[in-house]
């Protein structure tokens, strides 16, 4: 696996993150003070989070993560703070496959 699908994957993880949590203040403030409009604030998260499941997946994918997993790590990006706390434990394993050397190729 090469370094820059880790890269995506981080930098997804933690853009998705911080505006989740832009649009989280945002539903407080227009329903809990009755100010400000979720409207723009919902459509840059909607299309992060969308970039976001699909280098989650890349990632994923070429971990040979089980489905579960992915499952946990996709939910992350729905949970206010969770990418914090689960973004450095996948980054750890990933890194590890990243730095791993790769198989010779088999000769004919």
């Amino acid at each position: 696996m090469k370094q820059n699908v880790l890269t995506r994957y981080r930098v997804m993880a933690y853009a998705t993150a911080i505006w989740l949590l832009v649009f989280t203040a945002a539903i407080i403030a227009k329903r809990g003070f009755g100010i400000g409009d979720t409207v723009l604030i919902s459509q840059v998260h909607g299309v992060l989070f969308i970039v976001y499941v699909v280098f989650a997946f890349d990632l994923g994918s070429k971990a040979k993560w089980p489905f579960g997993k992915l499952l946990w790590v996709l939910a992350a990006g729905c949970i206010p703070f969770a990418s914090f706390f689960v973004e450095p434990k996948i980054s750890r394993e990933a890194q590890e496959l990243v730095t791993k050397p790769a198989p010779a190729a088999a000769k004919a």
